[in-house]
């Protein structure tokens, strides 16, 4: 995961000089040009003419934003249950619809990679990261997306579309990462005419490792919510101006609310003793609030809380004040996202855009985040070493104060709040078999085509059903070549079909998951699932109980749970024993899902432990395993 001794090691070189001054600064994106199609005689009148023509959006085509926040759990915003408040979400989904029944991949570049492209991560390369560290040399894993995969921000741009992009990017590769490029791999190279913010899996809120286009520069000190924010304005503003009649398309990817948890106290104080009645309140309160709004069955139970996770009365009165602390920072974090959203959609409001644009939201890029440890995380020197649980949270009650700010540089929930930002769901972010890592909120905006707006769907959806949604929306085939590329098919499933019929049945009805080692398969409400290594939190976190196997890659030992969400919302009764003969038909399916995919070989977090894939760059050899 997105670790700081990880990140340490994979920080961006920046090279400066006049030498690549044109080239950092110069776009990567060129269109391909198209054939002549007149005559070339030997004079003007036995020739006919043949002009290059810009490609055009079909007429009165809507503007397009995509929204994408990171590491939210399914019952943190208010749009669906929660008790942070997210005023300018719940005012999209009361004039859109909500969408309870959304998938993402389970962790963050794998979801960006599906969702950017509208088919699987694994068979866009990108099993796991766009990191050295965490890539592997073979298809699934080499955290290349295929250029005859094309992204949404190709595809819009071939049809007559200004693309721009803002936040995170996630999937550029670490060693194209610099100012010198190559950057086919950067934004600009996959479609966007502009970009603003950053290409790794996390940066500091007050100081980002910043990127404009093609080059890095230097952030002015604000929280990059703002700024990324402001440039979106900007890019809009200024396109509009040029070019009235030409739609856009938004891709709007905050930091928010991965760590570092970090926002000004005007946000986080707003949740001063919001929090002190601790995790479990938390998660029945929204359970019920849940039940109430139609968002989750009546018949849903909640599970009982995740192994290891205490009960809050049971805790000292320090770890109480301790961890509902980080929880205020985290809800004012989250509350602020949804105000920059709100300076965003007031814009297109403004300027006359937002009845002709069509909004996605996803609430989170997988569930809520197990990184922040046992008791929470504040700064990078204590995830460097192993301390015992008394230990961290003396060390974090001593710097109680910085939560949030910006000498908070790791600053990071405990994993208690991670559940409770799951609500209804078990476990979280990372874990592949679990609806509490993949299942996160989705609001659709398309103020033309909704005619029940504020209702809520229930169809099965993931996010490689977004590209083909839009698509459908604006009346676009992804186009057979991209750059002189002959372009593979879209693997996700529109999901237009839903938004006006509430009772039509889901379409998209086969999905795998794997995030090293987690797996699972879904299959028309049934699902298989393996939670491997399931004693482990996080590579990082103190007092973690879980160790490396003495085994390689033991999936083989690994056992197979079944589940038929229809009747077991919740994922509480395990009817593998009941059901051997749909266990086995799900576990073949996913073997073929696999085999198509290219998730094989599989990877987990042992091969990242022991070295296995660590290396300097893509053409060193794996270090060995002994």
């Amino acid at each position: 995961m997105k670790h700081t001794n990880q990140i340490k090691a994979l920080s961006l070189a920046l090279l400066a000089g006049a030498l690549f001054t044109n080239i950092a600064h110069g776009q990567n994106y060129t269109q391909q040009q198209q054939p002549f199609k007149g005559v070339e005689g030997k004079t003007f009148a036995e020739s006919k003419e043949s002009w290059v023509t810009n490609p055009k959006a079909p007429k009165g085509a809507p503007n397009v934003v995509w929204m994408i926040l990171d590491d939210v759990g399914f019952g943190a915003s208010s749009t669906f249950g929660g008790l942070i408040a997210t005023p300018n979400f719940d005012t999209l989904a009361h004039l859109g619809l909500r969408y309870t029944n959304f998938h993402t991949a389970g962790i963050c570049a794998p979801t960006r990679a599906a969702l950017l492209t509208g088919r699987n991560h694994h068979y866009v390369h990108e099993g796991g990261f766009s990191h050295t560290q965490l890539s592997a040399g073979f298809p699934g894993w080499d955290g290349r997306i295929p250029s005859d995969k094309g992204t949404v921000a190709e595809i819009l741009r071939e049809n007559g579309y200004n693309t721009f992009a803002v936040g995170k990017y996630g999937v550029t590769p670490d060693e194209d990462a610099t100012d010198a490029g190559p950057f086919d791999r950067w934004p600009s190279g996959k479609g966007f005419d502009h970009f603003f913010g950053f290409l790794g899996s996390q940066t500091d809120q007050y100081q980002p490792d910043l990127v404009e286009d093609n080059a890095h520069v230097k952030p002015d000190g604000r929280n990059l919510n703002d700024q990324i924010t402001d440039k979106a304005i900007f890019y809009l503003t200024r396109q509009q101006k040029a070019a009235p009649d030409k739609p856009f398309f938004l891709y709007y990817a905050p930091g928010a609310t991965h760590a570092p948890h970090q926002v000004s106290h005007e946000w986080s104080d707003l949740y001063k003793g919001k929090f002190d009645e601790g995790w479990d309140v938390y998660r029945q309160r929204v359970f019920d609030n849940q039940k109430k709004q139609g968002i989750i069955p009546a018949t849903a139970v909640l599970p009982e809380r995740n192994p290891n996770i205490k009960a809050w009365n049971t805790l000292s009165a320090d770890e109480k004040r301790l961890y509902a602390r980080f929880m205020e920072v985290y809800a004012g974090y989250l509350t602020y996202a949804d105000h920059e959203v709100g300076r965003l959609i007031q814009h297109l409001k403004t300027s006359k855009q937002l009845d002709n644009t069509l909004i996605f939201v996803i609430i989170g890029d997988n569930g809520a985040s197990k990184e922040g440890s046992l008791n929470g995380d504040i700064d990078r020197q204590i995830l460097l070493k192993q301390h015992s649980e008394q230990e961290n949270i003396q060390y974090n009650l001593a710097k109680i104060g910085e939560i949030g700010t910006p000498e908070g540089t790791q600053t990071n929930y405990p994993l208690g709040w991670a559940q409770a930002a799951n609500t209804p769901f078990k476990y979280w972010k990372q874990d592949a078999n679990a609806e509490g890592g993949t299942r996160n909120p989705l609001i659709v905006f398309a103020p033309k085509t909704i005619k029940d707006p504020g209702a809520i769907r229930t169809q099965y959806g993931h996010v490689i059903d977004v590209l083909p949604t839009t698509l459908e929306l604006i009346g676009l085939n992804v186009p057979e070549y991209i750059r002189g590329i002959k372009q593979d098919t879209l693997q996700g499933t529109s999901l237009a079909y839903s938004l006006n019929d509430a009772l039509a049945a889901s379409k998209h009805r086969v999905q795998y998951y794997y995030i090293f080692g987690s797996r699972s398969i879904y299959k028309d409400g049934w699902k298989a699932e393996v939670y491997h290594h399931p004693d482990f939190t996080d590579l990082t976190s103190p007092g973690s109980q879980w160790k490396p196997d003495s085994t390689v890659n033991n999936f083989d030992k690994d056992v197979w749970e079944l589940y038929n969400l229809n009747t077991d919302y919740t994922e509480r009764v395990n009817l593998a024993s009941k059901y051997p003969e749909k266990l086995n038909e799900l576990k073949a399916l996913y073997d073929e899902q696999a085999k198509k995919n290219h998730i094989y070989p599989f990877i987990d977090w042992e091969d990242v432990l022991k070295g296995r894939l660590h290396r300097k760059s893509p053409a060193e050899p794996p270090q060995s395993s002994n």
